[in-house]
């Protein structure tokens, strides 16, 4: 099977040191076909530079391709049975003009909870979409969307050996859609240290909280990528995740990092059907589902007890269920394979 992984003009490089959503997630899918025995070509000027040793890198991108030319002609020579595309290709009139061209599979997974479709861009068969949990499901209903765990990866992000950690940690952007702040509150209540890990995207919401995010308990880490990044989720007790009353998470990489690395989860959410229940299990987290109508100080209490609950996990099962739910050979298999 050739496979194309195609990049897509954004703010990270391909593949990803530290953070990034679509990009991780291609970088995992082209990893996992690979390992799975599949050639991969990386399509596109954004890989980085150096991928070259192991990878068939083309800078080209479908979109950019005219038609009748002699580089169209090359790319329908290669013969590709599967392209992996960011969500948005599939709906970009001149992307699909050349992958028609192609005639081949095309897959790709949900990562904005908002993004419109074109009516006809998905037909479940030789185009595929995929979402993360029920309720993404449900709201891309119309393009029938077929149910998959996203896996990411990142550079130098390999998982050493589970071992219990000491400290709680929080990973992710820093800003009201996220809300850390009950998760320091949490950790506060059980007169427990976390770490912040992540990059400030909303200085206004950080001095609005600045009572908690300054307390003592809270130690500020920053962006980290790489190494440091696997080292800082490994080395928890618990990986504790938030996310606003009102926001969608299409698809957190947070899941498969924190379970691949042994750290059980402590979620909060606000509603069934989202991620967290996806992701999660009794062997590798504790859910808090609140009523959005509740205060923040009830929810970071019911948090609280779904910290208690994933500090009493085994980190070594966690690993274990991560590593096989969130394998990316599984993953690109999936994605592979035609329903019937």
């Amino acid at each position: 099977m050739l496979v194309g992984v195609c990049d897509f003009p954004g703010s990270y490089a391909f593949p990803p040191v530290g953070y990034g959503g679509i990009e991780r997630w291609l970088w995992a899918v082209a990893v996992g076909a690979r390992a799975a025995g599949a050639d991969v070509h990386l399509l596109g000027p954004g890989w980085l530079t150096g991928l070259e040793n192991d990878w068939v890198r083309k800078p080209v991108r479908l979109e950019d391709i005219t038609p009748g030319t002699l580089a169209e002609r090359e790319l329908r020579d290669s013969g590709y049975d599967l392209l992996i595309v960011g969500h948005e290709y599939p709906s970009l009139p001149a992307w699909t003009r050349t992958s028609s061209e192609l005639d081949c599979d095309v897959a790709t997974f949900q990562h904005s909870p908002v993004f419109q479709h074109t009516d006809t861009a998905f037909d479940g068969l030789r185009s595929r979409l995929y979402c993360y949990s029920p309720e993404m499901t449900e709201r891309y209903a119309d393009h029938r969307p077929i149910p998959e765990l996203a896996v990411h990866l990142g550079l130098r992000e390999e998982e050493p050996p589970a071992t219990a950690g000491i400290d709680l940690v929080w990973l992710g952007r820093i800003d009201e859609d996220k809300i850390p702040h009950i998760a320091v509150r949490a950790a506060q209540i059980l007169g427990r240290r976390i770490r912040i890990v992540g990059p400030v995207f909303d200085k206004e919401y950080v001095r609005r909280h600045e009572d908690l995010f300054g307390a003592e308990h809270v130690e500020w880490v920053g962006e980290l990528g790489g190494t440091a990044k696997t080292a800082a989720i490994a080395q928890a007790s618990v990986f504790v995740y938030t996310y606003a009353r009102g926001y969608v998470e299409a698809g957190a990489a947070v899941f498969g990092e924190s379970l691949r690395a042994g750290t059980p989860m402590a979620a909060l959410t606000w509603r069934e059907g989202t991620c967290a229940q996806a992701a999660l299990c009794n062997e590798t987290g504790g859910v808090a589902v609140v009523d959005p109508l509740e205060d923040d100080e009830t929810a970071a209490r019911r948090l609280a007890d779904s910290i208690q609950q994933a500090e009493d996990l085994d980190h070594r099962r966690v690993q274990a269920i991560g590593m096989q739910r969130f394998d990316p050979v599984r993953h690109f298999q999936t994605m592979a394979t035609r329903p019937c």
